[in-house]
Formats: C-alpha cells, sequence, structure tokens
C-alpha cells in the first residue's frame, strides 16, 4: 500500500483536528476564544475546548491576562529550531552572521521559507548605534520579503509552484502578474536588491543559501541604512552578502564558489599583481 493510499484508508481526525487549530492560531496573531475557534473551524465548542486544554498542558497554546482567549506560545518555533537541518545552518550561520555585521555595520538575517511565510531564523545587530534589523522568529509575507523572493528564484520549478500554491492558500490572494520575470531577473543577478516594503530608506540584498543539490534553502540579507558618517556602499555590501552565503552555502553542502574567495585574498591578489607591474617596467 502506498502512503497516498494509507492517507485515503487511514483517516485521523484527532490529529488533523489538533493540526487545524494550530494552523489557525499560527495566523491569528491577536489570539482566539474558544468560540471564536469552533465558529472558524466548524466544529463544536466542547470538542474544541478538549483539544485547546491539551494542547495548553503540552505548552502549545497559553491564555492571555484576562483568561478570555489563546494565543500560540513559542513552542512550536523551538521545535523548529531544533530540527537537526535548521539547528546547523544557525549554528554554521552565526560567526559568518557576525563577521558580516562587523564588515558592513549594518544588521543581517537568515530567513526560510514555511509555508506562505518567510520565518526569521537568526539576526544579528550592527555594531553601530543606529540601524535597522528583525526580530527573531518573526513572519513576513513570502510575496513581501527579498529573502523570500531569491529563495524562490534559486528553487526549481515545481518546489517554487508548490511554494506560490501555499501562499495563495494561506493568503487567499492571486499571484502577482509580474512575479516570474521578476524572479528571473533575480536568477540572472544572483542576488535581490530591492527598496524595503515597509521602511522608508531601507535597501534589502538577498542573496540564497543553497544545498548540495545547488537549490535555495535560505536567505541571507542585510536590511542595507546608509549612515551619513559611514563609507560602506551598496556595492561593499553586495560583494560581503556574497562571500557570506558562498560560505555559508559551502558549509550546508553546495560546492565551492568562485565568488566565494575571501575579500582579502582578491585585495592582495590586486597588490600583488601591482607590484609584479612596477617590478617589470622597472627592469
Amino acid at each position: 500500500m502506498t502512503l497516498s493510499n494509507a492517507k485515503r484508508y487511514y483517516p485521523t481526525p484527532a490529529l488533523e483536528k489538533g493540526l487545524d487549530i494550530l494552523e489557525l492560531f499560527a495566523c491569528t496573531p491577536g489570539g482566539l476564544s474558544v468560540s471564536e475557534a469552533s465558529r472558524r473551524l466548524d466544529r463544536t465548542v466542547s470538542e474544541i475546548f478538549r483539544m485547546i486544554l491539551c494542547l495548553e498542558q503540552r505548552g502549545y497554546l497559553v491564555q492571555s491576562p484576562s483568561k478570555d482567549r489563546y494565543h500560540l506560545t513559542l513552542r512550536l518555533f523551538r521545535l523548529a529550531q531544533e530540527h537537526p537541518p535548521t539547528k546547523r545552518m544557525v549554528t554554521e550561520a552565526t560567526p559568518i552572521m557576525h563577521w558580516l555585521a562587523q564588515e558592513l555595520r549594518q544588521s543581517c538575517h537568515l530567513g526560510i521559507v514555511d509555508g506562505g511565510h518567510v520565518v526569521i531564523l537568526a539576526q544579528v545587530d550592527s555594531p553601530a548605534s543606529t540601524g535597522f534589523y528583525v526580530k527573531v522568529g518573526s513572519k513576513v509575507d513570502l510575496m513581501h520579503a527579498a529573502t523570500g523572493h531569491v529563495i524562490l528564484a534559486h528553487q526549481n520549478e515545481g518546489t517554487r509552484a508548490r511554494t506560490v500554491d501555499e501562499w495563495r492558500r494561506e493568503t487567499k490572494k492571486s499571484k502577482p502578474a509580474d512575479l516570474d520575470r521578476h524572479l528571473a531577473t533575480i536568477q540572472r543577478r544572483g542576488y535581490e536588491r530591492r527598496a524595503s516594503y515597509e521602511i522608508a530608506g531601507v535597501v534589502n540584498l538577498s542573496f540564497p543559501i543553497l544545498n548540495v543539490q545547488g537549490q535555495a534553502i535560505a536567505g541571507l540579507t542585510v536590511p542595507f541604512v546608509k549612515r551619513l558618517e559611514d563609507k560602506v556602499g551598496l556595492t561593499d555590501v553586495v560583494r560581503a552578502v556574497r562571500e557570506a552565503s558562498a560560505r555559508l552555502s559551502e558549509a550546508m553542502g553546495a560546492g565551492p564558489a568562485a565568488d566565494a574567495a575571501p575579500v582579502a585574498a582578491s585585495v592582495d591578489a590586486k597588490t600583488a599583481h601591482r607590484a609584479r607591474r612596477k617590478s617589470t617596467s622597472k627592469s
């Protein structure tokens, strides 16, 4: 019997009910009362109440201070971080991201696609006194995130189509008319660069993190804020994020890329080349 057949012959209504509740609360940041949850799921208050009590005891839901509604806790997020590939990626990314933040004096964050959203797994602040950052654990609409676009652009057609379909189901929105053209541009360029959807003056630069198959599993993004005293420009940001993303991709199994050569090594090579030219001209 195949897995698809097993799904038809062995329904699990209790599990499906619990997952329906978790998914409902996940997309309702303001929380829900038991009656509101039962109405939205078209189930009786008694059966929803029993499930909610179980989820509360297991730490997935918590009551509001006023006791009139329930909210999703961070337990699911912590479970996701404990998943070995995700945990390993954050472990590998942390020192690279700290280097990147110091190099550019900008914050940076690492995100993955989860359903119709981008979830921020890791974030490092700028060493400067001012800057812009995105909180770890926050969720952003897939179509409103440079991280999401760069991941979509570096996935195969089947994976991309499934991700976009999931976004459509969750948001009840139509696929943007210019999405395919925009993703093709990102793929040719190798990274995403565009003004923030939410904050004026912020330019997001995002590179893909690739696996051994060359498919994007995450995105590394710098929300660039131009400070008057800084000499770092967008060209510097592109160069540094390209190097950081290539190093992390290699750590996650992707083959070494030519772009991954350290910036310092590139500078040393140019210096050596100039020195050879001077030596030749003197002789």
